[in-house]
């Protein structure tokens, strides 16, 4: 059973909790859209009532439990009880039980899972493993008792090929806390809003840990809302907001009435590339800067970000943060690119895993633990790290290297454009040639003549930005550009031809 006692070897969270045992009113967490909340005089009764039902059912440290929770403020408790408690936790997305169930389950062996209807746990439910017969080999019906200390089990967004599993230790997600914590210069008096997904590492470290090592307050909304997002910010005295790309694009525009608080400290930017034009066109209307990052859920979250004030770089993801990482030559042993050069991008470090629960993922760990990320990039003169694409996603047309996110840079300047991916397909001269993919507004992409007079627009952007080998060869628009919740498109839909094309054009 699980201990009671907080001087368990393993009980890492003790002392964030008693460090900030001098503001039992202050806030912890809070509904964007609600009046309930959690105050940290109230934690340790919450995480307290969790624990006690985990061990009624007979849940001791080292086992997996799977949280499939739908409501912030009763996730954050069952999640954080769940890690007090030496527990790996797999959180899965409420919208898609069964596929990131079987994806979890057959991977990282069986989960007792908690679910909630309402505020009301299922024990029948719980007391039960859970188990796909048609995925999950026979036997795994008895959890293993793993590592003490426990900490999170997670599978990547698979935007490139099948999910990875892998299971980050209670000690990295904290360290990686702690790390962002105090490059993002959080104080007691930051709050934060965070409306992206719960079940994903950014919203778990940056968000809910991050903001408990700092002692400062976390806005938690069920998804982002276009509407009165701006009202939230002010009435919940919001002071940063935790987004990626997508969200920033639909701020980029101020609504009727709307206006920004002087107090939002800063917008932090992760999970997909952010074009420098949406930077910059945000920043102009808001007044308020963006912090671009780059992570990865292999490093417990962030690699790498941008410093506050002048010394970002606007394009770059910024300096690595607590974990190493190079650009690799691949065509030396141990060798690394100098500046400016392009090449495979590698991580290591205390906050990146050693292995995925997977063997079939061991290449790509080298015999010193670096990790191969699958990007590319390349650091300029002063450290900052670029990105330009994944090494899967580089397309050879005739023997030329073309990067697709620099021709998704230029498309991602024009307003008309709801959402762009350019992709690389066969073709019987070059072998590959670029294709853009573009998603309109629905209104525009339906309509003949406005739609004629968006694409033209489009080639004359292409034109000007863009050298011939590095333009498209083919327009395609299409009725919707598939996304997972975090905003990373799902490109191996697109290639497989998933989606719903309106109209194809040359260029």
């Amino acid at each position: 059973m699980i201990s009671a006692h907080d001087t368990e070897p393993h009980n890492l969270l003790h002392p964030w909790l008693e460090r900030h045992a001098d503001i039992p009113e202050a806030e912890f967490v809070l509904e964007a859209r609600g009046s309930r909340g959690v105050r940290y005089g109230e934690l340790a009764t919450s995480l307290a009532r969790c624990r006690e039902l985990l061990a009624s059912w007979d849940l001791r440290s080292g086992d997996r439990v799977g949280l499939l929770i739908a409501d912030p403020l009763e996730f954050v408790s069952w999640f954080l009880a769940g890690l007090h408690a030496g527990l790996w936790v797999a959180p899965l997305d409420p919208n898609t039980r069964a596929t990131r169930a079987t994806v979890l389950g057959h991977r990282a062996r069986s989960l007792q899972l908690v679910a909630l209807v309402g505020d009301t746990p299922l024990e029948a439910t719980v007391a039960t493993p859970w188990h796909d017969a048609t995925s999950v080999p026979a036997g795994d019906a008895v959890l293993a008792r793993e590592e003490v200390g426990g900490g999170v089990l997670l599978a990547s967004s698979g935007t490139t090929g099948a999910p990875k599993v892998m299971a980050l230790s209670k000690g990295q997600l904290l360290a990686n806390a702690r790390l962002i914590a105090d490059h993002h210069e959080f104080l007691r008096s930051d709050r934060g809003l965070n409306s992206l997904p719960l079940w994903h590492i950014n919203a778990e470290v940056v968000g809910v840990l991050a903001s408990l090592y700092a002692g400062s307050s976390l806005v938690l909304d069920d998804r982002f809302h276009r509407t009165g997002f701006w009202k939230v910010v002010n009435d919940r005295e919001v002071t940063w907001i935790n987004a990626v790309p997508a969200i920033i694009s639909r701020l980029v525009t101020l609504q009727e009435g709307e206006s920004i608080p002087e107090r939002v400290r800063f917008v932090r930017s992760a999970s997909a590339p952010l074009s420098p034009t949406l930077l910059r066109d945000f920043e102009r209307m808001s007044g308020v800067p963006v912090i671009e990052s780059y992570g990865m859920t292999e490093a417990a979250s962030q690699i790498c970000a941008n410093p506050h004030g002048a010394a970002r770089k606007p394009g770059s993801v910024g300096r690595p943060v607590g974990v190493e990482v190079r650009v690799r030559n691949v065509h030396e042993a141990s060798g690394v690119l100098a500046a400016g050069e392009v090449g495979p991008i590698e991580i290591k470090g205390p906050t990146v895993i050693g292995a995925y629960e997977s063997p079939s993922y061991a290449d790509r760990f080298d015999e010193r633990g670096w990790l191969r990320t699958g990007d590319l990039g390349y650091f300029d003169g002063d450290g900052y790290l670029y990105l330009v694409g994944r090494s899967d996603d580089v397309i050879n047309r005739g023997g030329e290297k073309i990067y697709p996110q620099e021709i998704e840079n230029v498309l991602n300047s024009i307003a008309s454009l709801k959402r762009v991916v350019v992709i690389g397909e066969p073709d019987d001269v070059f072998g590959q040639v670029p294709v853009a993919y573009l998603e309109f507004a629905p209104m525009l992409a339906r309509h003949d003549q406005r739609l004629d007079a968006a694409l033209a627009s489009v080639r004359s952007i292409l034109r000007d930005g863009l050298s011939r080998t590095s333009r498209p060869a083919l327009l395609k628009v299409v009725e919707e550009i598939p996304t997972h919740p975090t905003g990373k498109v799902r490109k191996g839909m697109v290639r497989n031809g998933e989606v719903h094309v309106l109209r194809v054009e040359r260029l």
